[in-house]
C-alpha cells in the first residue's frame, strides 16, 4: 500500500459464533509483563509451570472447559509468562561476561539458506564453531595475562612494584621465599584463570537443566521436508552442548597449562641440564596433542535436528576435561621444580601468541565469508542482510568485543600496577600488557571517527524524512484541523522506526573497519616492536602527535569500558530493574539454541517452545476447541517457533495473530535459513489462519509480506493508526499517545481480527462429559492450582 493511500474502512466483523470451546494463548514480547497485566485482572492464578516460565489464567477461568457459557462471548484467554528465563536473581550478572560467546553463536544462526547445499553449510559451522574456540583461549589468555603475567611474572619480580603491594609480598622475589621462584609464582597465579574456566564450565552445566533440557513434542508428520525449526531436535540440543563444553573446557585448561609450563621450558632449554629440558618438551607435545584432540572434537560433528537425538557421549565429555585437567597439574608441578638460579625479567612471551591468535580469527573469518558468499550466490534473496555476510560481520564483532574485554582488563592493571608509568613504555617498573593489546587500543579513537561519518548521514537523512512525511501525516487523518508540532512528532517518530533497516549498513561498516583495523594492529605490533606512541618517533609531527593521542585515548576508553562493564554488573546484581534491562538485551540473543559456543547464555527457547507446544497440543487434543496464540514482539517467535513444532493436525486447528512482529523485519534478514520467505511462506500454508498487525511507528514490528495464496487471504492488516485519533475530540479530549511498539491490544482492531479468526476456525468437538468429584483438575480440563507440580505443559 502506498503511504500517501488513505486507511481504508474497516469491514464489518460479524459477531462471533458460539462454536464451542477456544481459548487465547497470550505471549508477551521482550522485557515481559506480569500476568495480571496480561489478563487485566489482579487475581492470575498459574495453571501449569514453574517460577521460571508458567501459564496463568484469572481465577474465574479455572474450569471454563466444563462451562461451555462461557465461550459465547470469546475466547478464554490464558497468559504464558517466560521473562524470568532472560532476568531473574543477581546471578543473571555474571551473564554479561558471556556476551561475545553470545555474538558469535548468533553468527552460526546467520547462515544463508542452503539447500541442496549440505557440505557447505556443514563447513560454515564449523568454521563458527572454531571462531568460538578461538573466543574461549582469548578470554583464557587474557586471564592468564592479568595473574600470570602482570602480577606474578613482571610484577612480583620487582622489588619497585612489591614494596606497596603487601598482598604480593609472599611471592616477591625480593623476600626470597619458598614461593619467590618465577615457576611457583606463575602455579599460584594459575588458579585465577583456572577458577574462570570452571565457573563457565559450572554455569553452562547448570543452566542446561533450568533452560533446555525440555524435549518438545513428537509431531505425527516428522520427515525430512519440514523446515529447520520444525525438525525434532531442533530445540534439544544436548548431546553437541555437552561435547562442546567438554572440548571448551580442556582448551582453557590447556591454555593455563601452556603458560605455566611454557616460561619453565624455554628456561630449562637454555640452561644445562638434559632432563628438565627433554621433560618440559614431553608435557609441550602432550599440550599440542591435547589442542588437536581438541579441534577435532569441536570440527567433528555439528547439530543433529534431524531426530530427537537423547544420546550422551559420556566417554569424551568426562575423558577430555579429565585429561586436560591433569596436563594442567603436570605442568604446575614441571614448573615449580626448584630453580635457584631462574629470575623473571621483562614480560612473558604474550605477543607471539595474541599474535598468531589474532590472526588465525581473522583467517577464519575470511573463509566464513567466502562460504556465505558461495551460499548466497546460489539461493540469492534481495531481503538478506548483507548480501548473505551477516554471520562474517557479527563474528568480526564478536572477536572484537572479546578483544576490547581482553585488552581493557590488562590495560587497567596494568595501570594499577605501573603507578605513575604508562603501560608498554618502560618508564614504570613493569613491562606493561601485550604489545597488540596497546595496539588495539589505539585503533578504538580510529574506529570511532570512522563511525561518526555514516552515524552523520543517518541523522541527516532521518530528518529529510521526517520532513517528507509531513504531508503524508496530515493526509492520512484528513478532515482533521492540522497541527504542526503534533504532525512533525508523528512523521518523526515514523522516521526514527525506520532507522532499524539501516542497521545492516551500520553493522557492515563496523565489521569491515574492525577487520582492517584488527589486521593492522597485528603488523604494527610484528612490524615494529613497540607502542603506537613510540612506533612514530620521527614520522612528521602530527603522526606523531596522533599516534601518542590514539594511545593515550584508546587506553582511556578501554578501560573507561571495562570499568562500565563491571559497574553495569555489580548494579544488575543487586538491582532488579538494572537485571531486567539486561534481560531485554538478552531475549533477543538467547533465543538461539547453544550451537556454536557452550558458555554462552542458554537458550530460553529450549525451554518456552516446547511448552507453548506442549500446551497447544494438550489443551485441542483434550477439548477439540479452537484456539488463537497470540504473539506480541518477541513473542511472536516464539509463537511460531512452536507452530512448526506440532504435527499437521494440530496446526490445522489453530489460529496464529501476530503484532508489533519482527518476524520479517528482522529474523526474516538476519536469519534467512530459519526465517526467510520460504519458512514463513510455508508456515502461512500450514497453519490455519494468520494475521499479522504492525503500526509505521513501530521501530521493531512490521510486515510479513506474505501475500493471498491458496484460498487464504493477505497475511498483513493494513498498517495500524497511530496515534489512533490525530487531536482533541468529544470521544478523545485528552491526545492519544503515540504508541510505537507498544499496546497493540487497545487498538480496534485487535478485537476484530481475534474474532475474524476464530470465526475461521472449524467448530470445536464436543466439550467432554464434566468428571466427578475427585478428579483431578488437570484430568477435568481446567487446570492445576496454583503452586502445583510446574510441569510445562497442561
Amino acid at each position: 500500500m502506498s503511504p500517501t493511500t488513505p486507511e481504508p474502512a474497516p469491514v464489518a466483523v460479524p459477531e462471533p459464533r458460539n462454536t464451542g470451546a477456544a481459548l487465547e494463548l497470550l505471549v508477551h514480547g521482550v522485557g515481559g509483563t506480569t500476568p495480571a497485566e496480561m489478563l487485566d485482572d489482579p487475581r492470575a492464578v498459574r495453571v501449569t509451570g514453574d517460577g521460571t516460565a508458567a501459564v496463568y489464567r484469572r481465577a474465574t477461568d479455572l474450569r471454563a472447559e466444563g462451562e461451555p457459557e462461557r465461550f459465547r462471548d470469546g475466547p478464554v484467554p490464558e497468559a504464558y509468562c517466560w521473562s524470568n528465563l532472560t532476568s531473574g536473581n543477581g546471578t543473571r550478572a555474571l551473564w554479561l561476561l558471556l556476551l561475545p560467546f553470545m555474538v558469535v553463536n548468533l553468527a552460526h544462526w546467520m547462515r544463508p539458506p542452503a539447500a541442496g547445499h549440505g557440505r557447505s553449510a556443514r563447513l560454515y559451522g564449523v568454521l563458527v564453531r572454531l571462531v568460538a574456540l578461538s573466543l574461549t583461549v582469548l578470554l583464557t589468555a587474557a586471564a592468564c595475562e592479568v595473574a600470570l603475567d602482570l602480577a606474578a611474572w613482571q610484577c612480583a619480580g620487582a622489588a619497585a612494584c612489591t614494596e606497596d603491594r603487601s598482598w604480593l609480598g609472599f611471592l616477591a622475589a625480593s623476600e626470597g621465599g619458598w614461593w619467590s621462584q618465577p615457576g611457583r609464582r606463575l602455579t599460584v597465579a594459575a588458579a585465577i584463570p583456572t577458577a574462570l574456566v570452571a565457573l563457565l564450565w559450572y554455569l553452562s552445566r547448570r543452566t542446561w537443566t533450568a533452560y533446555e533440557a525440555q524435549r518438545p513434542p513428537r509431531g505425527e508428520d516428522e520427515h525430512d521436508g519440514r523446515p529447520a525449526l520444525g525438525r525434532p531436535g531442533f530445540w534439544y540440543g544436548r548431546r553437541l552442548v555437552a561435547r562442546l563444553r567438554a572440548a571448551h573446557t580442556a582448551a582453557g585448561l590447556l591454555t593455563v597449562a601452556a603458560a605455566v609450563a611454557g616460561a619453565a621450558a624455554r628456561h630449562d632449554r637454555g640452561a644445562d641440564g638434559t632432563l628438565p629440558a627433554a621433560l618440559g618438551r614431553c608435557i609441550e607435545g602432550a599440550l599440542a596433542a591435547g589442542a588437536v584432540v581438541v579441534v577435532v572434537v569441536v570440527c567433528r560433528r555439528g547439530r543433529s535436528e534431524r531426530r530427537l537425538d537423547g544420546r550422551l557421549d559420556r566417554t569424551l565429555t568426562s575423558w577430555l576435561p579429565a585429561s586436560s585437567a591433569a596436563l594442567l597439574l603436570l605442568a604446575a608441578l614441571y614448573a615449580s621444580w626448584s630453580r635457584p638460579g631462574w629470575r623473571s625479567s621483562g614480560a612473558l612471551p604474550g605477543d607471539a601468541a595474541f599474535g598468531v591468535l589474532t590472526l588465525g580469527q581473522g583467517v577464519l573469518i575470511v573463509l566464513l565469508a567466502a562460504v556465505a558468499v558461495r551460499l548466497h550466490r546460489r539461493a540469492p534473496d534481495p531481503g538478506t542482510a548483507l548480501h548473505g555476510l551477516a554471520g562474517p560481520a557479527v563474528a568480526v564483532l564478536a572477536c572484537a568485543l572479546g578483544g576490547v574485554m581482553a585488552g581493557g582488563v590488562a590495560q587497567r592493571v596494568a595501570d594499577l600496577l605501573d603507578g605513575p608509568g604508562t603501560p608498554g613504555t618502560g618508564n614504570g617498573p613493569i613491562a606493561g600488557p601485550p604489545l597488540l593489546l596497546s595496539w588495539q587500543a589505539a585503533a578504538i579513537p580510529v574506529l570511532l571517527l570512522l563511525l561518526l561519518v555514516p552515524t552523520a548521514l543517518l541523522a541527516v537523512r532521518t530528518a529529510l524524512t521526517a520532513r517528507r512525511l509531513a504531508p503524508v501525516v496530515e493526509a492520512e487523518y484528513a478532515g482533521e484541523a492540522p497541527d504542526r508540532i503534533r504532525t512533525r512528532r508523528i512523521a518523526g517518530i515514523r522516521a526514527a522506526a525506520g532507522l532499524t533497516d539501516a542497521a545492516p549498513v551500520l553493522v557492515g561498516l563496523l565489521a569491515a573497519a574492525t577487520l582492517l583495523l584488527g589486521a593492522g594492529g597485528v603488523a604494527g605490533t610484528w612490524g615494529t616492536g613497540t607502542v603506537p606512541g613510540e612506533a612514530f618517533d620521527g614520522a612528521p609531527a602530527f603522526l606523531d602527535a596522533a599516534a601518542e593521542g590514539c594511545q593515550a585515548l584508546g587506553s582511556w576508553l578501554v578501560g573507561l569500558g571495562f570499568l562500565l562493564f563491571v559497574t553495569w554488573g555489580r548494579r544488575a546484581y543487586r538491582d532488579a530493574s538494572a537485571r531486567r534491562t539486561i534481560g531485554i538485551l538478552w531475549d533477543v540473543g538467547t533465543f538461539w539454541p547453544r550451537a556454536a559456543h557452550p558458555f554462552a547464555p542458554p537458550c530460553y527457547a529450549e525451554r518456552a517452545v516446547p511448552d507453548l507446544a506442549w500446551r497447544m497440543a494438550s489443551w485441542t487434543g483434550r477439548t477439540g476447541g479452537r484456539l488463537v496464540i497470540s504473539g506480541h514482539s518477541q513473542g511472536s517467535v516464539l509463537a511460531a517457533a512452536a507452530l512448526w513444532q506440532l504435527p499437521h493436525t494440530t496446526r490445522r486447528r489453530i489460529a496464529l495473530l501476530t503484532y508489533g512482529s519482527p518476524l520479517e523485519r528482522l529474523y526474516g534478514r538476519w536469519f534467512p535459513a530459519y526465517f526467510g520467505r520460504e519458512p514463513l511462506a510455508g508456515l502461512h500454508r500450514e497453519v490455519h489462519c494468520w494475521r499479522n498487525l504492525w503500526r509505521r511507528t513501530d521501530p521493531i514490528g512490521g510486515p510479513v509480506r506474505l501475500p493471498a495464496e491458496g484460498g487464504k487471504p493477505e497475511v498483513d492488516h493494513p498498517p495500524l493508526r497511530d496515534p489512533v485519533v490525530y487531536g482533541r475530540t468529544h470521544d478523545h479530549p485528552l491526545p492519544e499517545p503515540i504508541l510505537g511498539h507498544a499496546d497493540y491490544q487497545a487498538d480496534p482492531a485487535f478485537a476484530r481480527e481475534r474474532a475474524a479468526l476464530l470465526d475461521r476456525l472449524p467448530p470445536a468437538l464436543p466439550l467432554p462429559v464434566p468428571q466427578q468429584r475427585g478428579t483431578s483438575p488437570e484430568e477435568a480440563g481446567g487446570s492445576a492450582p496454583h503452586g502445583s507440580s510446574g510441569r510445562s505443559s497442561g
